[in-house]
């Protein structure tokens, strides 16, 4: 493809498909809102795919909507679950932490109630709270609220936003499920005919390596999961479970789990001040299983799980993620895997010709035995 000659009409070519691909991205990030609705739906419906057409063909479940349907109680259920697991431990430790603040302003104060003592303030200074309600600055005062009063609603009609916009997102996914084949293969009508095979052929070469990396890397934050709840709970330290879930979720996007390292230390704080144990024994036995997990993590089970799936350098993914999103926003975010797989595959295949090597490779036996 390099060797071909570029004559006027290709370099003309050249200039229009990245004029298009300039066009494209200002479109996408102006029609974002519009837009983000439709690619979170696609994004879970991909994730989905496969459990789907696992309950529809494994488990002879033969109408998709019925498959669809049983596999998002099955996600449901095991996300609530998870949410089981975290939510009562972190309610618990809120609590010990809003029990020693309290202890705390008691032993600071010496006040032995704090709304009984709010109550006797304000009957005690209700004369200067009533002056300052008729006071003339008052409108000033408003005036300068005012202002805060409008964004605390502008944040509540976003919440309201977002709620519609997700609930507009799973019904994209859900229609986008009833028809997944059907709109995979149409893709790649959008390109003409001439050109079908050289997209078909990259688009293979970006699925294959996606399907590898995200099955890869999803087994490794579910073993980082389980080893740091095995962890988390031989040492003693609060929320071990809810916090090996989140550290696995976390993994999910390498090395992104290093900044757990930010709550370890306020629950080791916390720990410390519940039980009046050394703070620093706390938090060095929770480092010492955070290190062992690490050397765990990059000496076995990335080099032996990811394997050839390790073409995405999590420091390619990172810049990815960074440009992507810094161009599309939200959108970039979630486009940045998928595309950064299609611009590998590309230069892979057609610059350094390094697709046809497996295939090469699996001739020799063949080679070998006179075939």
């Amino acid at each position: 493809m390099l060797d071909k000659t570029i004559t006027f009409d290709r370099f003309v070519r050249l200039m229009l498909g990245m004029l298009f691909a300039a066009a494209l991205l200002y479109i996408t990030n102006y029609l974002g809102n519009v837009l983000l609705p439709f690619f979170i739906g696609w994004l879970l419906a991909y994730l989905l795919y496969p459990a789907v057409r696992f309950v529809q063909y494994r488990m002879h479940v033969k109408n998709r909507v019925l498959s669809i349907m049983i596999t998002l109680i099955v996600v449901l259920l095991v996300i609530g679950g998870i949410t089981y697991l975290i939510i009562p431990s972190m309610v618990e430790q809120f609590e010990k932490l809003g029990y020693l603040v309290n202890k705390y302003l008691h032993e600071v104060t010496n006040i032995p109630n704090f709304p009984i003592a709010a109550r006797d303030w304000i009957s005690n200074n209700h004369d200067n709270i009533n002056r300052f309600f008729k006071d003339s600055n008052l409108p000033d005062t408003a005036r300068k609220i005012m202002p805060q009063l409008f964004a605390v609603i502008s944040q509540t009609a976003n919440i309201i936003i977002s709620i519609v916009a997700s609930l507009i997102a799973l019904l994209y996914m859900f229609f986008i499920l009833l028809d997944y084949e059907i709109l995979a293969a149409g893709l790649i009508k959008i390109f003409p005919k001439k050109s079908r095979p050289f997209w078909r052929a990259l688009i293979d070469d970006a699925e294959r390596e996606l399907n590898s990396y995200i099955r890869g890397q999803g087994l490794v934050a579910l073993c980082i999961g389980v080893l740091f709840c095995i962890g988390f709970t031989i040492i003693g330290f609060p929320m071990a479970i809810g916090m090996g879930i989140m550290i696995g979720v976390m993994s999910l996007i390498p090395y992104v789990h290093s900044l757990a390292l930010i709550p370890i230390v306020f629950l080791s704080l916390l720990k410390a001040a519940d039980t009046g144990t050394n703070f620093w024994v706390i938090l060095l036995s929770a480092l010492a299983v955070f290190g062992i997990i690490q050397l765990i993590t990059d000496m076995i089970l990335t080099p032996r799980i990811m394997g050839k799936a390790m073409g995405l350098n999590p420091a390619i993914l990172l810049l990815s993620l960074s440009v992507w999103g810094a161009l599309l926003g939200f959108i970039g975010l979630i486009i940045a895997l998928p595309l950064t797989t299609l611009l590998i595959a590309y230069y892979q295949r057609y610059v350094t010709k390094e697709a046809n090597i497996p295939n090469e490779k699996a001739n020799i036996p063949n080679e070998k035995s006179g075939e």
